[in-house]
């Protein structure tokens, strides 16, 4: 035997002589009979306390503190000579486990406090949070905020209501449009886990379709969950839910419910009183007793990515879960992203779309633009509109509402000199000037400084104009061309849910465009294509596509006189799936290039942002798995305050000393560039201070 196995054999008999040792407490707290060791995670979210801490449990504390309660414990500080725990901040945190040992040979610092005896960290919840925190290179205590709602000492209180039988399985409805639709619904209805992307059809009925899957899955006796990107669809599955099923069967985790409220329908999930659950991003983490079903809607919408540490994205959550618990998978939208189109080459999910025949007949006709023509009318060039688009929408005009598309938000988003076109930036700060109506004073995007007494510090004309018209400058515009048509404008100072069927032209900024009472918009203008075709972003096209299918399946099928007018190069590959309605085949193509590149989600990124010393610190420190390599550092292009690449709209500006790198590995090899980021984060923190660095594993912004 060698020396090495013999100090190896002791180290381990130390370690099992510790680990069997009654546990002691300070002096003065009589331990809990049974398991008196807690086990707990406390929430402080630092790298290097990612890992759980034993305390004592007092007999007092014993029968309430039980795993997946919250508790308040001493953290830090030192043990006096009496065996105390002297200072040191009382934390928050979880009881993970309650134990007969420990592994720490010192007295352990007791419980100081129950907060409720509620559990509301089960070990599903517990494990999900955990791989999450693994994939994104993030702590447990981070992924927890995101999961676990803040608790309200009166909903507690507060019985949920008893559990329903579960519902017949649906009829199959306006799946039957979709091939294997109707097996589709029939398997979840059998218990069974099919993993699909939905490839929606345009038109009104995709929230009935959610509803008819998530009845299907309650009908086998197991739970369901429904993620969405904002309020809006998450009202329109409620309404359908609501219809189908009655009510009783699901509850709505928004933020628009209120703290209280929304906590009172998590407990009810998290009690099993209710087995069904949609909401917003963070419903992703709703503890749905024996799930069978995850559905995420649009999951290209940037919202289903947290802008919260550790960053995960909702999509990826739910697959995790679904591997996790077995349950069915449905990945749906108008659009497909790249991510989705990976899934269905790899095997791992089937395609669940409708034939060419069905989507011609629901699609409405999509015409293209590709410059703005010198139109005859004076009033389609006071309009700033193409002819083709000036007399789609007159005629339209005379059915239905009228949706148009602006890129943009606010009046003039962006100015620029009127002689030599050269950009109008904010003398205090160097950020793009912007008009927020007309005549008013100029202001600042990027740090709200009024500018008075501007001039072009190139060749200093005092004359500006507009680079960019946004979406009140249109409606302005419009509003002058159509004099006796009311205009209504949907953005993010009030976004509109639904709007009349009568005639009006209905402007919208993406994502923000209502839903037309009756059979839907008569037309869509989709303006000023460019904007989103020339973003410097590698999903630019991915994101085109996606944005246009939205506002266009919200005009009636070409059948009924639907009509959408692009106002873009008609070559573009974007445009062009936009009119054969070909998500899917945009989004091979783009995952064809990806594997060219090397590119997400062929390979795993990691994006590192910092000042140039942190990222070089962080990058020395690395220890990457063979064949990985990085890209960069380089200046970080964006707007005040530093986005991460790919966010240098017109006006941008590089940010000053603020550089960001690229590390990109293998497929396979994402745990292992997570675990070597953690690692080398928390050797950096410990060696040279705590300067910030943003870590973002398979961030969405790669420019």
């Amino acid at each position: 035997m060698s020396s090495a196995d013999g100090t190896g054999e002791q180290l381990a008999f130390i370690r099992e002589t510790v680990r069997r040792a009654k546990p002691r407490a300070a002096r003065g707290v009589v331990l809990a009979e049974r398991q008196p060791v807690a086990r707990v995670l406390v929430d402080k979210g630092v790298l290097s306390l990612d890992q759980y801490f034993d305390y004592a449990v007092p007999e007092s504390m014993s029968e309430d503190a039980r795993p997946g309660v919250r508790v308040r414990v001493r953290f830090g500080g030192r043990v006096g000579a009496h065996g105390r725990r002297e200072g040191g901040a009382l934390h928050d945190g979880f009881v993970v486990e309650r134990r007969d040992d420990s592994d720490y040979a010192g007295p352990l610092a007791p419980l100081a406090r129950v907060l409720s005896p509620e559990q509301v960290l089960g070990p599903e919840l517990l494990r999900l949070c955990r791989a999450v925190a693994d994939r994104y290179a993030g702590t447990l205590a981070d992924v927890l905020q995101l999961a676990v709602p803040p608790r309200h000492a009166g909903a507690e209180g507060e019985p949920s209501p008893r559990p329903l039988p579960p519902p017949g399985a649906p009829a199959a409805g306006s799946w039957e449009r979709y091939v294997h639709g109707a097996e589709f619904l029939a398997s979840l209805a059998g218990g069974h886990p099919p993993r699909a992307v939905w490839t929606a059809l345009p038109g009104p009925e995709w929230p009935g379709e959610i509803a008819r899957a998530v009845a299907a899955t309650l009908a086998s006796g197991r739970g369901a969950l429904v993620v969405l990107p904002d309020g809006r669809a998450v009202a329109r599955v409620d309404a359908a839910l609501h219809e189908l099923l009655g009510a009783g069967r699901h509850v709505v985790l928004a933020a628009e419910a209120g703290p209280q409220e929304r906590y009172r329908r998590w407990l009810s999930v998290s009690r099993g009183s209710v087995h069904a659950a949609i909401g917003t991003r963070a419903a992703v983490f709703a503890p749905v007793r024996d799930l069978g079903l995850v559905v995420v809607w649009s999951d290209g919408d940037g919202s289903h990515s947290d802008p919260n540490a550790p960053y995960p994205h909702v999509r990826e959550v739910a697959l995790l879960r679904a591997a996790e618990e077995g349950a069915a998978v449905l990945l749906g939208g108008v659009s497909m992203t790249v991510e989705a189109a990976q899934l269905l080459r790899s095997g791992w999910a089937r395609p669940l779309a409708a034939a060419r025949e069905t989507v011609r007949l629901t699609a409405p006709r999509v015409r293209t633009v590709t410059e703005y023509d010198q139109a005859r009318d004076g009033a389609a060039q006071a309009a700033r509109l193409p002819s083709v688009a000036w007399e789609t929408a007159h005629e339209a005009l005379t059915r239905g509402p009228v949706l148009v598309q602006v890129p943009r938000r606010g009046y003039a988003p962006r100015l620029a000199c009127g002689r030599c076109r050269e950009t109008a930036r904010c003398r205090a700060c160097g950020g793009p000037l912007e008009s927020p109506a007309a005549g008013a004073v100029l202001v600042c995007s990027w740090c709200g400084t009024e500018e008075h007494d501007w001039h072009c510090t190139e060749c200093g004309s005092f004359r500006l104009r507009a680079a960019v018209v946004g979406v009140r400058r249109t409606a302005e515009e419009l509003g002058k061309a159509f004099p006796r048509i009311p205009v209504r404008t949907s953005g993010r100072d009030a976004v509109l849910a639904t709007v009349p069927g009568a005639p009006a032209l209905v402007l919208a900024t993406p994502g923000a465009e209502p839903v037309a009472e009756g059979p839907g918009y008569a037309a869509a203008l989709l303006l000023d294509g460019w904007a989103l075709l020339n973003r410097p972003d590698l999903r630019a096209g991915e994101e085109a596509v996606r944005r246009w299918l939205t506002a266009a399946a919200l005009v009636r099928p070409a059948t009924e006189g639907g009509t959408v007018v692009v106002v873009a190069e008609a070559a573009a590959r974007a445009v062009q799936a936009l009119v054969r309605w070909d998500p899917a085949g945009h989004a091979g193509t783009e995952l064809d290039e990806r594997e060219e590149l090397r590119f997400p989600p062929v390979s795993r990124m990691a994006s590192v942002t910092g000042s140039a010393r942190a990222v070089a610190d962080l990058l020395g420190l690395l220890r990457l798995p063979a064949g990985a390599d990085v890209l960069g550092p380089v200046p970080v292009f964006g707007g005040n305050g530093g986005g991460a690449g790919g966010a240098g709209a017109a006006g941008g500006a590089w940010e000053e000393g603020v550089e960001r790198a690229l590390v990109r590995v293998a497929p396979g090899q994402g745990a292992a560039l997570a675990a070597a980021l953690k690692a080398a984060q928390i050797a950096r923190l410990a060696l040279r201070g705590a300067e910030t660095v943003r870590i973002r594993v398979d961030p969405t912004d790669i420019g």
